[in-house]
C-alpha cells in the first residue's frame, strides 16, 4: 500500500498549505504512531523527548518534499549548534509552553517562500505530547501565518494558543 502524498501547488495560499497538510497528517498519523508505538515507548526512556523527533522523522518528510517539488523553500540558515528534524524543524525555531506535562504542545516554524524568495507566509507544526510517557494525545496541526519575522510569528504563535485564533 503506497502513502498518500500531500498535493500542494505552486499558487496555493499559505492557508491552503497547512489545509493540505493537515488532510495528509489526518491520514497518516495514528497509523504511524500504533506502528512505531512499542519502539518509540522504549526510545523515551533513554532519549525522553527526543522520541517525538524519531516520529516526526517518519511523519513530516512526505509535507516538505511536495513542497519544494511545488516549488516553495522552507530552508532556513543552520546555526552549528542547530537540533533539526525531518530536515526543516529546527528545534530553536519552536516553543513549547502550554498544556500540562502529560499534554504539551511544541510548535515549530518554517517561513515558506517561493521560486523567487519572496516569503509567503509561516508553516507552523505543533506536536501534542507527553512529558511522563512517550505519548501523543491527538493529531499533530500545520497552521498558518501571515507573518514571517520572528516577532510575528512568535507573536501569532501566542495569539493561536492561548486565544485559539489562527491568522
Amino acid at each position: 500500500m503506497s502513502k498518500p502524498f500531500p498535493i500542494f501547488s505552486k499558487d496555493m495560499t499559505i492557508e491552503e498549505m497547512s489545509n493540505a497538510a493537515n488532510r495528509y497528517i489526518e491520514c497518516e498519523w495514528k497509523s504511524l504512531y500504533d506502528f512505531m508505538h512499542k519502539d518509540l515507548t522504549a526510545a523515551f526512556w533513554e532519549i525522553e523527548d527526543a522520541a517525538y523527533g524519531l516520529y516526526l522523522e517518519q511523519l513530516m518528510p512526505p509535507i516538505f518534499e511536495q513542497l519544494e517539488n511545488a516549488g516553495f523553500n522552507l530552508k532556513n540558515e543552520l546555526e552549528e549548534t542547530d537540533f533539526v528534524i525531518a530536515k526543516h524543524l529546527i528545534f530553536r525555531n519552536s516553543i513549547e509552553k502550554w498544556g500540562t506535562e502529560d499534554n504539551r504542545s511544541r510548535v515549530f516554524w518554517n517561513v515558506v517562500r517561493d521560486k523567487r524568495g519572496h516569503a509567503l507566509g509561516t508553516l507552523l507544526t505543533e506536536i501534542p505530547h507527553s512529558h511522563l510517557k512517550f505519548d501523543i494525545p491527538s493529531a499533530p496541526v500545520i497552521l498558518s501565518l501571515r507573518g514571517v519575522s520572528k516577532e510575528e510569528i512568535i507573536q501569532g504563535i501566542r495569539r493561536i494558543k492561548e486565544h485559539g485564533l489562527n491568522s
